[in-house]
Order: structure tokens, then sequence, then C-alpha cells
């Protein structure tokens, strides 16, 4: 199944595992590297010294190629960069910041480095930093979103216009027919996220992979668009955000509101009251807890399938 990415990341098929915070940790992506896709550790949830032990680990799991995914905000950003280039990793996915900041640095060293976007404008700046490759991510995706609310199936064609180089699309998809569509409309590859949220190797909080499992349409929102939007799981947290709103909130009271960890204590800690769950909408879909390489092989078996009826 060759075709850019697979060549670009050295795998055999063109699917990335999304680097989410809570829930990415070696195990996940291990799995996924030595199922044939692109695992990535999510960075955002890790102080300098984890992240270090989770890149040592996955080492030892797996002789695949695995990646690193890494919010530019993120306050030991500069730690996090040197400790990428001394343990050696090949890969890196850069979001929630100027991919103009590190792009150059990566480089510099070997590293391939992908940004992940939501707009053409942005994934314009990406190609114009230097980025190998972009990640087009839709407001149908979990987590933090961008603030223009394009849909994937509207996104990657207006992307795949404008850009020579290879593009993942990411928002939406948790199965072969929805990797195929991706592909149709233009993209070299896809980001899965929410669908290995419920993976045995997810470091998630079984109750959170549960909940998961649970959810149907509908079921998602995004909201705290005055502080960086966010699609989570309807709960008591999230009632009482649009209660709050009711009010008309200054941006003050919605920080205090969200307080601090409140990720953490959802998805890792499973709260699923008080807690943020941060899931895409494509949890509808979503039915069982199942291995990272069952998840993979049942996704690439599904896009030969309809492929293959279409041919």
């Amino acid at each position: 199944m060759k075709n850019t990415i697979t060549e670009l990341f050295d795998i055999k098929y063109p699917l990335i595992q999304a680097g989410m915070v809570w829930n990415s940790g070696w195990r996940l992506a291990s799995a996924v590297s030595n199922a044939g896709g692109l695992g990535l550790i999510g960075a955002g949830s890790m102080y300098p010294a984890v992240l270090k032990e989770h890149i040592q680990k996955c080492k030892k799991a797996t002789n695949k190629p695995f990646g690193i995914n890494v919010p530019m905000l993120y306050p030991n950003i500069e730690e996090i960069m040197h400790i990428i280039v001394e343990e050696g990793v090949e890969i890196v996915f850069t979001s929630a910041g100027n991919p103009k900041t590190w792009t150059p640095f990566l480089k510099e060293h070997g590293i391939t480095v992908v940004h992940v976007v939501s707009s053409v404008k942005f994934a314009l700046k990406s190609e114009q930093a230097g980025v190998d490759a972009v990640v087009a991510e839709g407001f149908e995706a979990g987590g933090h979103n961008g603030r223009e609310e394009t849909t994937t199936f509207t996104l990657i064609p207006m992307v795949k216009e404008k850009l020579t180089i290879p593009i993942i699309a990411a928002g939406g998809i948790a199965s072969g027919r929805g990797m195929l569509a991706a592909m149709v409309l233009g993209a070299d590859g896809v980001q899965i996220g929410s669908r290995f949220v419920a993976s045995n190797e997810s470091s998630a909080h079984i109750n959170f992979k549960n909940e998961v499992v649970k959810t149907q349409d509908g079921d998602t929102q995004l909201t705290l668009k005055e502080l960086a939007p966010v699609r989570l799981i309807k709960n008591k947290f999230y009632t009482e955000l649009q209660e709050l709103y009711q009010h008309n909130p200054t941006v003050e009271q919605l920080k205090d509101k969200l307080g601090r960890a409140r990720a953490k204590k959802g998805m890792f800690e499973g709260d699923l009251e008080n807690g943020e769950l941060e899931i895409g909408q494509i949890a509808g879909l979503i039915h069982e807890i199942k291995p990272a390489d069952a998840i993979v092989r049942e996704i690439i078996d599904e896009f030969n399938l309809v492929k293959n009826s279409f041919c």
C-alpha cells in the first residue's frame, strides 16, 4: 500500500494514530507502529522526564518508526524539543502554534516534521515554513479544534487544491470507509484519534473508554471557544458550563470554571462527572474496546474491501 505517506514515514499503511493527551503513551504508539501504521506519543500531557521514559520504552517495544506529537504552547517546549533530538526521534507532529518556530530546528537535526492545521491559510503557512506534510483536521475531531469550524469533508479538497506537500486527513475518521473517503477527497493518508482511545493499549482510564463506547450522535459538543475550542462529551461539567454561558461570562470566569487538570481528571483519572471528556463526533460509531493491532487490521481490511468493490 505504497504512497507518499508510507514512503515519508517508512510504514506499511498510510494510517497515523493521533498523539492525544492522556491517551497516547508508549504502549499505544508501539502497538500501532508494530501493526503497520505510525504510532504517536502524545507529549502534551507529559513532563519532560516522563516523555523521555515513554520514548525509551517505545524504542524497546518496537523496531518500527514512531513519532511524537508536540503542542507548541507547552510550557517546557524547549526542553521537550531537545529531549526529542537527544533520544533520536525521527518524526515529530507539531500543533497549536506557529510552525516557523520549531520546524527549522527539527529539520536541522534530520527530523521529519508534520504540522496540524484546521484551515487552508495555516496549511499554506506550514508549507512555507518547510514542513514535510500537514494534518488537515476537520471540525468533527475531538479535543482542541480550529475556530473556523470547517468540516473534514470540505477542508481536505480545499487544502489539496492549494498545497504541493502530502496531506493527512483527520477528524471524523474511524473506519476503512472513512479512510477511503478521505483519500478520495485528496488526502494521502489519515490520522485517527478517537478509535484508538477505545483500545486496550490506550492510557485512558477504563471509565472514559467505556463512556466513549456508550457515546452516540449528538453526545459531543464544541465549547469554550473564548479560550481554546474543545469538543467534549456532554456531562455534569459540560452542563455547568452551559449554565454559566446563560449569564454571559467573562473569559476570567470561564478560566475559573475550567480550573486546572480538568482533562487529566476526566480522561486519565476517570472522573466522568467533573472531568473534560475529549472525544470526536465519530465516537458514535465506536462500539467496542479492542487491541490496537485489531483496530488497524479492521480499518485496512474494510478499506481494501470497499475500494475493490468500486474497481
